[in-house]
């Protein structure tokens, strides 16, 4: 294996090798997740305590009432954790009747948070450490407070001025009635208190217990649907990955209700372009890679929903070799398209990644969705609560049709690439609909053009916004969105200060000789860090 470590792009970083390592957007939470390998934790220890320091020192990405989804490797084989919640048993089609489309902030767009549950779970099946020493760290920084970092600093004020009216939001997190400032220290010893319920609780506080009472009380007292069977009712589920081959190994995904699906789709599609043998930052190849991203979000958006039972295309038909080898057919190679659907046969985002000298590693993701979410917070817990029920629609009969205790749609998806059944590379890419579309370029990058894995996180990005609208970073030289244009694409800049637009990059990738190699992404607080 040959891999580039010269340095290619502006934004170049260093990757950390090391036989340990753990990568997240936020310096603290990297650090927690290493404390506890040193403690003798593995990496499911690891990014257990990442992910909940996140929830405290990055609430603009996550929280308490977040989602979460997982595929690990167990040192023997992989398994896929879903542990987003359903929508609540109210959710009828008459709650949202009138209404032009489903509701972004505020109780109607809360579902059923699982990132609690996901921890639990983790821990129960494949921890060695206790959940009260590995939610430690996240006490710690709730209670005695933790310095803001300079993007989350940032995103946190844009958040303030769009939710402070929401129930709750501004008591939690405009303290003096504003945000936070990078630099400026910030403590919740409310979710201090409900952090130690969760770790005494093995999590059974959050959706039995206490505080699931308050959040129920809370939801009644705004008329909300929400109730306490509703989050009894939760349990999250392990799956089996789907995959695809990949420039000689396999992408692995977690199945719908998410989009990683449409990561699959897309390098099934390329497989056929010669993409493989263009240099990764030729034009060519990023129009070819952006009309693979279309046809798959065409299909993302007609048929992945909940579970296959309620959808009319089950996975394997989209990812049937000869109904992508179809769409792909429709690829030019010259001009951008505009497709639509196909017609196969019936049949605000964190992430972090973390693996140890036992060679276990765990792709981890939880999310809020829209930065702080719903911008409801349950007084005094500070449990914020995610607005995931926005991912449903009220199109009448569609698969992800809003309806009672069902899944809505999912944009966030770990990613895992295995080579010759073994581990190759643990990673993701936050950021709502770029990330499917950063699953296609990391790959691409690392495996294809044997780029290190800093180089392709810091390397210029593109997304495909709608019809032909593709958005660049200001780094891609304008050489290259020039030859973009000039094939079709309606090109859109976006400033560097859209640090959600491009989403964040957490990888590690084995070495053949033992150890790993990791690298996180410049557009966020984060670092990778190992021993």
């Amino acid at each position: 294996m040959f891999i580039r470590h010269d340095a290619l792009y502006a934004s170049r970083r260093s990757p950390v090798l090391a036989d340990n390592v753990v990568a997240t957007s936020q310096p603290l939470a990297a650090q927690a997740g290493v404390s506890m390998l040193m403690r003798g934790g593995n990496a499911v220890d690891a990014a257990i305590a990442a992910a909940a320091v996140l929830t405290v020192v990055e609430p603009t990405g996550n929280g308490l009432g977040s989602d979460a989804f997982c595929i690990l490797w167990d040192g023997t084989r992989l398994h896929g954790l879903n542990a987003s919640g359903a929508s609540p048993a109210g959710w009828t089609r008459d709650r949202f009747a009138g209404m032009a489309e489903m509701p972004f902030h505020g109780w109607d767009s809360v579902t059923v948070p699982g990132a609690v549950s996901a921890w639990a779970a983790l821990s129960e099946r494949f921890g060695r450490l206790d959940l009260p020493t590995l939610l430690a760290p996240a006490i710690r920084y709730a209670e005695e407070g933790f310095v803001v970092s300079p993007v989350i600093g940032a995103l946190w004020a844009k958040g303030a001025d769009s939710l402070g009216n929401q129930p709750g939001f501004a008591a939690a997190f405009m303290p003096g009635g504003r945000a936070p400032r990078a630099g400026e220290r910030f403590s919740h010893p409310g979710q201090a208190d409900s952090l130690r319920q969760i770790a005494e609780s093995g999590g059974r506080a959050f959706y039995e217990g206490a505080l699931a009472e308050r959040i129920a009380a809370f939801a009644a007292e705004h008329g909300a649907a929400l109730t306490a069977d509703d989050l009894a009712a939760h349990r999250p589920e392990w799956v089996e990955t789907i995959r695809m081959g990949a420039c000689g190994g396999e992408l692995h995904e977690i199945p719908p209700n998410g989009q990683g699906i449409a990561a699959l789709m897309a390098l099934g599609m390329l497989e056929a372009t010669g993409v493989h043998e263009m240099a990764p930052d030729d034009p060519r190849s990023l129009h070819l890679q952006i009309e693979a991203i279309k046809l798959a979000f065409a299909d993302l958006d007609a048929y992945v929903a909940d579970r296959p039972a309620m959808v009319p295309v089950t996975p394997e038909a989209l990812l049937d070799p000869g109904y992508l080898r179809a769409r792909a057919a429709l690829i030019d190679p010259d001009r951008a398209g505009d497709p639509a659907a196909g017609a196969p046969l019936h049949g605000g985002t964190v992430y972090l990644t973390a693996a140890d000298a036992d060679g276990m590693m765990v792709s981890f993701i939880q999310s809020n969705y829209a930065g702080f979410g719903s911008g409801v917070v349950v007084p005094g817990t500070g449990i914020s609560l995610q607005n995931r029920g926005a991912g449903f629609t009220l199109e009448e009969g569609h698969p992800n049709e809003v309806g009672p205790r069902k899944r809505p749609f999912h944009t966030i998806i770990p990613g895992f690439l295995m080579r010759d059944g073994q581990p190759e590379m643990s990673f993701g890419v936050m950021g709502g609909p770029m990330q499917a579309q950063g699953h296609v370029q990391m790959v691409l990058r690392t495996q294809a053009a044997g780029q290190d894995v800093q180089s392709a996180a810091d390397a210029p990005r593109w997304r495909f916004v709608a019809g032909r609208r593709v958005a660049c970073e200001e780094a891609m030289p304008e050489a290259t969105r020039d030859a973009l244009a000039d094939m079709g694409h309606e090109i859109v800049v976006e400033a560097p200060d859209n640090a959600f637009g491009f989403g964040g990059a957490q990888l590690i990738r084995r070495l053949p000789g033992g150890g790993y190699m990791a690298g996180s992404d410049p557009r966020k607080d984060g670092c990778a860090i190992g021993f």
